[in-house]
């Protein structure tokens, strides 16, 4: 089997989850793949299954949740097959992930130190107490004071200290890839643009490939190589961050796009009409067909495949052929 990307490969991701009104149909088919060294951007509104998609790579999906179909292949090995003790080979070493909420990820009765320690310990398999000099060199590189940080309790921390502290955590085994879920959302926008560039500067330095997920375009445009757009469960649209903000192919990246605010801009900002849908009982074909505004039968009918419309851009969406022309009653 050829992999799109060299690094990670995610086909046909399948995630339910299991409640009393239902089963959550949380992602149907997920697709996306990504290169070493790259950054991708994995954006839509809340609810589409962002965040669900970074802990299925990662195998961190647990009841009433479960993977029911579909291939995450991860630096050449096929992660939905390996053995718990085997994922914990790859998870927190080969692949890390730096959480929404620092706080909550922090375990609140550990000192910082010994919990950047333990990370280390487990990759180089030692005593967390030689880890600390390196823990010292991570604290100082993510622009903290080592001997005060390393001696504090997590609530002993501001927002954005335990944020570089999740940073620092997360590249302290130089993992190939870092997964960043929303790591700005709880922070102040001077924070942000600082973790977000202290985040880059950090990934280009190591060589990391950065997973970002986000609702934000503004730090798509500014942070990602490319950009895969997902909605409801589906992945809607991959491409370029440029050729995205471009020339963006399906109705909702368009919607999206339309309702970010942009500094001069004078007419009122366009909402997408209508409401995310219920994934315990989603639409038929196109999750997307009631709000769009250029739905046609068959979008109602049969879910569009993702498919390469031209050179590096996918779009799911029967508004294009297979081989990217406009159909004609479009």
């Amino acid at each position: 089997m050829e992999l799109r990307g060299k690094l990670l490969d995610v086909s046909g991701l399948k995630v339910s989850f299991y409640t009393y009104r239902g089963v959550i149909k949380a992602l149907d088919g997920v697709e996306l793949w990504m290169d070493s060294g790259e950054r991708l951007g994995v954006v839509g509104e809340t609810g589409c299954g962002k965040s669900v998609t970074s802990l299925a790579v990662m195998r961190l999906i647990e009841q009433p949740g479960e993977i029911q179909a579909g291939k995450v292949i991860f630096n050449g090995k096929s992660l939905l097959e390996l053995s718990e003790e085997e994922m914990n080979g790859v998870r927190g070493i080969e692949m890390s992930m730096i959480f929404q909420e620092p706080r909550s990820s922090l375990n609140p009765v550990m000192k910082v130190g010994y919990q950047i320690g333990e990370a280390i310990a487990k990759s180089k398999k030692m005593p967390i107490k030689k880890t600390y000099p390196e823990v010292r060199e991570i604290l100082k590189l993510v622009g903290l004071d080592p001997e005060r940080v390393m001696n504090s309790y997590p609530h002993e921390l501001s927002g954005g200290m335990s944020q570089r502290v999740m940073i620092g955590m997360g590249l302290a085994t130089h993992p190939k890839l870092l997964i960043a879920d929303e790591p700005t959302s709880a922070l102040d926008v001077t924070i942000q643009a600082q973790i977000l560039e202290l985040l880059d500067e950090l990934a280009r330095k190591m060589g990391n490939a950065v997973m970002l997920i986000t609702h934000d375009m503004g730090v798509v445009a500014e942070f990602c190589d490319k950009v895969m757009v997902m909605y409801a469960g589906n992945s809607v649209e991959y491409a370029s961050t440029f050729e995205l903000f471009e020339r963006p192919l399906h109705p909702y990246t368009g919607g999206l796009l339309l309702a970010v605010p942009r500094v001069g801009r004078t007419d009122e900002l366009k909402a997408i009409k209508g409401t995310v849908p219920d994934l315990v009982d989603p639409p038929s074909g196109c999750r997307f067909h009631p709000r769009c505004p250029r739905v046609m039968e068959i979008c109602k009918e049969n879910r569009p495949p993702l498919l390469q419309v031209e050179p590096g851009h996918f779009v799911a969406c029967y508004l294009y052929g297979n081989k990217g022309e406009v159909k004609e009653n479009a």
